[in-house]
């Protein structure tokens, strides 16, 4: 049941995205960014905490769990270091996924080439 829900909340917001790029003038950098900024506000209200409960890794690898994950490291380290916090928190939550994501783009980039499409 679990993976049920899990695809059934990443297939939502797969749609939400696609319907967007498809129905509005929006282009796909902004959308992105509309993702993130959207898991920081559902974060900071406590309600991602319930999608997260109900759709698992559906809900928590978009792009609004990566939001989601900014909110909740600023929210701790603002309550361990105080206003400093609100600048280093959301670096030290997403420090794990921001490496692995650098260090694949690193070993890409050393492997292949890139071509000119014209």
């Amino acid at each position: 049941m679990q993976y049920l829900w899990a695809f059934l909340i990443g297939g939502a917001f797969c749609t939400i995205g696609q319907v967007l790029i498809d129905k509005t003038k929006l282009t796909p950098a902004r959308i992105l960014v509309l993702f993130v900024v959207v898991g920081v506000v559902l974060g900071g209200l406590g309600v991602y905490d319930y999608i997260k409960d109900v759709g698992g890794a559906g809900a928590t690898v978009p792009l609004t769990g990566f939001g989601n994950l900014l909110s909740e490291g600023v929210r701790e380290a603002v309550d361990e270091k105080g206003l400093l916090g609100a600048f280093t928190g959301g670096l030290t939550a997403c420090a794990g996924g921001v490496t692995a994501a650098m260090t694949a783009a690193l070993v890409a980039a050393l492997l292949f080439r890139s071509k000119s499409k014209a």
